[in-house]
Parts: C-alpha cells; sequence; structure tokens
C-alpha cells in the first residue's frame, strides 16, 4: 500500500495537539468516553507490531551513504531473528481522527510512524509496538479537554505493557522506546510499572524522546538515573533537538518545565555524546520526514539521485547538550563546508499550516531520526552489557 502522508507532514499538522498533551480484542473507537470498551492485547490484531510477522516494522530500511566527497554507497538492513532482547515502542500522536481519541485500526498513519522510528531497532531486538486509542488533533482544535482522552490513551498502554510483560516477555531484558505523546505515557509508565524489583531487574534502558522530563533531587527520574556511558543498563535517554542558531524561548514547548517548582531543571542527554561534550550524529532521514509543507524533492548531494527509503550522511550533523538557568536541549548544527557537495539544508522544523516555522516546537518531527544511528549503537552497548549479567 502506498502511503501519502509523510510522519513530518503529520507531525507538523499535529503539533498543537502536543501541547495541549504536555499540560475485548475489538477494534474500538472512543466515540465517547463514557463507558470505553477494554482492549484485549492477548490479540494480535491489536498490536502495530509483533516478532515474526509483516508489518510495519518490516518495512524497507535501505539507506544511501553520501560520503563528504559525495561519494554515495549502498547500505543495506537486515533483521535479528534471534535477537537475544525485546524493544517495546509507543508512537507519538499521528491521528487525524474526528473523535476525541483514535480508533484501534492500524492506518498510513501509525504504519509510517513505526517504519521511521522504530523498524530499525529490529536489527537489536524483537519488536513489539501496540495500538492504543491516543488523543487525536481534533481533541484540541475542538477545544474539549483532554483529561479523559489521556487517561484513556495511557490506560491502553498500560494496559499493553501489562499483557507484553505477563505474556510475551518471558524474562527477557527490554528496552523502551517512544516519541512525544508516547513519550508522556513512557514517563508515567516508568513511574507506575518499575518500581518492583521483577520490572526494573528486565529494564535495560528508556529512551523518552521529545517530551521534557525533569531531573529529579536524585539526579535521575522516577528512580532511574540518566544514561551517562555507552553499556550502562537501566537508565533513562531523553532529549528534544532544537537548532543550535534557534534555541528554545520562554514560549517553547520543549526543552523547558513550565510548572515545576523552583529549581528543577529540564533533563537533557546527548545520544551522540553520552559522557557530554559534543558529539557526531548518525542520522537517518529521508525526503518524507525533511520536507516542508507540501512535500517537495529533496537534493540531497549535487548530481545525486537517491532511490532508497532513507539516507545518512556521516559527519554532516553534531549535537550537544546546552543547558541554561530553565532550559536544557539538544542542539543540532550543520557543519557547512563549500567543499561538500551535500546539502546543508536539513528540514525538519515544526511549521504551521501556511508553512512558516514554529521556532517553540524546535526540530520535534525529526527528534529520533537525527540520532537514530546513535541510539541503536547505545542499544546494542546496553543489549551485551545486560546479557553479561543475566545469563
Amino acid at each position: 500500500m502506498e502511503i501519502k502522508w509523510s510522519l513530518a507532514r503529520l507531525c507538523l499538522a499535529l503539533v498543537s495537539a502536543v501541547g495541549a498533551l504536555t499540560g475485548g480484542g475489538m477494534h474500538a473507537a472512543a466515540e465517547s468516553l463514557g463507558s470505553p470498551p477494554t482492549i484485549d492485547y492477548a490479540l494480535p490484531d491489536n498490536w502495530l507490531c509483533l516478532p515474526g510477522r509483516a508489518d510495519a516494522c518490516t518495512s524497507d530500511q535501505s539507506t544511501t551513504v553520501v560520503a563528504a566527497d559525495g561519494t554515495a554507497t549502498m547500505e543495506t538492513f537486515s533483521a535479528d531473528a534471534a535477537a537475544p532482547i525485546d524493544c517495546f515502542y509507543i508512537y507519538p500522536t499521528v491521528s487525524l481522527e474526528k473523535t476525541a481519541n483514535s480508533d484501534m485500526i492500524a492506518g498510513p498513519a501509525e504504519e509510517m510512524s513505526a517504519a521511521q522510528q522504530f523498524a530499525r531497532f529490529a536489527s537489536v531486538c524483537r519488536l513489539y509496538a501496540p495500538m492504543y486509542r491516543q488523543v487525536t488533533l481534533n481533541a484540541h482544535q475542538t477545544g474539549g479537554s483532554t483529561r479523559e482522552a489521556l487517561a484513556l490513551a495511557y490506560g491502553d498502554v498500560r494496559a499493553a505493557w501489562r499483557e507484553y510483560f505477563a505474556s510475551r516477555n518471558h524474562g527477557r531484558g527490554v528496552i523502551l522506546i517512544a516519541h512525544s505523546q508516547g513519550a508522556r505515557h513512557l514517563a508515567r509508565l516508568l513511574r507506575d510499572e518499575f518500581a518492583a524489583d521483577e520490572a526494573r531487574s528486565r529494564l535495560i534502558a528508556a529512551y523518552v524522546i521529545g517530551f521534557t522530563l525533569p531531573v529529579e533531587a536524585d539526579g535521575g527520574y522516577a528512580g532511574l538515573p540518566f544514561c551517562h556511558a555507552a553499556g550502562e543498563t537501566g537508565c533513562v535517554v531523553n532529549y528534544e533537538s532544537f537548532r543550535a542558531e534557534s534555541p528554545p524561548g520562554p514560549t517553547a514547548m520543549f526543552g523547558r518545565l513550565h510548572d515545576a517548582e523552583p529549581g528543577v531543571r529540564p533533563a537533557c542527554t546527548n545520544p551522540a555524546s553520552l559522557a557530554g561534550g559534543e558529539g557526531e550524529l548518525h542520522a537517518y532521514l529521508t525526503e518524507k520526514t525533511t520536507v516542508a509543507w507540501p512535500a517537495q524533492p529533496v537534493e540531497w548531494a549535487r548530481e545525486l539521485a537517491v532511490k532508497t527509503p532513507f539516507v545518512s550522511l556521516p559527519g554532516l550533523l553534531v549535537a550537544r547538550c546546552v543547558e541554561t538557568a530553565d532550559t536544557a536541549y539538544l542542539a543540532i548544527t550543520v557543519k557547512a563546508d563549500p567543499a561538500d557537495p551535500r546539502t546543508d539544508i536539513i528540514r525538519g522544523d515544526a511549521l504551521d499550516r501556511s508553512g512558516r516555522v514554529m521556532p517553540d516546537w524546535g526540530l520535534h518531527p525529526i527528534d529520533m531520526h537525527l540520532a537514530m544511528g546513535n541510539l541503536l549503537e547505545l542499544a546494542r552497548s546496553q543489549r551485551d552489557a545486560w546479557e553479561k549479567t543475566h545469563h
């Protein structure tokens, strides 16, 4: 099936919804929140991705790697059918449905999200991604309360996690991965479900991307430290990306905590340099996530036609966590070089419906694309470390 909507275009249409969110086996729609049906996550139809089947997480991940001299090579991809650990993913806001909560039918938007933000992790782990009745753009645009809608969405996520942990995990280590609205739900899940020793002992890491977490009194979040080194397990990665030349301002939706108590600062983990300082990003970009509104072709390098779904541009992007008195964010810099034939324009800013950049949102639509390779490298090191101590 041809997917005509890009994940970025959806994100750009839906970013205002995220602002609202930051403050029986059936495909159930939530027209009324009075008595919503319970979703039976024992049934495969209620999962976007499951191991051993062809779905959104088995999409083509082939990549054109464009070097600084313009040379292009093909990078193939293969999943690890014998992966010793699992990954559990909660996708971001992608629903354009007219109800407060989405239905449970996997459409192009959910499939695109999994294909671009999660499928590549199949080289490290077995992939689990539940469908859930997420809060839609409509819930915010109509001016209604999102409290009940959020509760329904989180209830689904928690139910999916509990079914996975009880019936599908079988004692394996797990990395939790989420972006935007999904990251909000993951942040709560870490508090609600990982106080128990059994769950915490299986937690390899949590990648909470595109949702601002506080640094708590113990230096971590929900009793978990933030990751500071490759191979560290039981830790959290958290960041929101902004262009270095356009940092989050006073009204920014990410990179700051608007309702935090005095002295509580936001977190930032640099997946390209966990110990601190600047690091080179290993991005996996695509026209479908880096174009403005409406879609326009991207020229990745002069006289280069790219036919793969993804593009990697080694050495072009670097990142550094920048912290001020009240902000913390991942600052992204393009290392422009006149001798480099590759593009110096990396699109991915959040735009309004008129195509104007919304600086308060930074590079939210491509938070995960920018550091995908770095997150994969970290996941491999954490997988190996966890395996050594548990087998």
